[in-house]
């Protein structure tokens, strides 16, 4: 299968950021980086667009560089705790998810920025959270019985 550019509209993980030209499988771009808005086409002419994102993107990425360094005093080295049911084995009914995470967390974050394993039982795992593209803070989140 044949590859194709693409230009993304805002970051994707693993991917890139707003602004930058990568090259996918033609399918990943044609049935969901396009349709859900992340991306569009590649061309010559799209230079002048792909500019003006990057240029959007620096004066972002400057004005919460600030909010992300207080942020990050805020939750580093903190512990969370979620209370969930469990059974009597000690394991969950389901997971702990990165929504209930960012609820838990003293600071307002997308839940997609969250990394952490994926949390079946009671005690306390290590979390980091992506507050801006150099700036991570890490945690950890303690999970136990209602």
């Amino acid at each position: 299968m044949a590859n194709t550019k693409v230009i993304l509209t805002k970051t994707v993980a693993n991917l890139g950021h707003s602004g930058d030209v990568v090259e996918v499988k033609a399918g990943y771009a044609r049935n969901y980086l396009i349709p859900q808005g992340l991306a569009f086409a590649w061309n010559k002419n799209a230079e002048a667009q792909i500019n003006a994102m990057r240029r959007a993107r620096l004066a972002k990425a400057i004005a919460t560089r600030e909010g992300a360094v207080a942020a990050k005093d805020t939750i580093e080295g903190t512990t969370i705790e979620i209370a969930a049911k469990v059974s009597e084995s000690g394991k969950l009914f389901g997971a702990v998810s990165t929504a209930e995470i960012a609820k838990a967390l003293p600071v307002a974050v997308d839940p997609k920025t969250i990394e952490v394993e994926t949390i079946k039982t009671t005690g306390d795992f290590p979390a980091k959270v992506a507050l801006h593209p150099e700036i991570t803070a890490s945690f950890f989140v303690k999970v136990v019985a209602e």
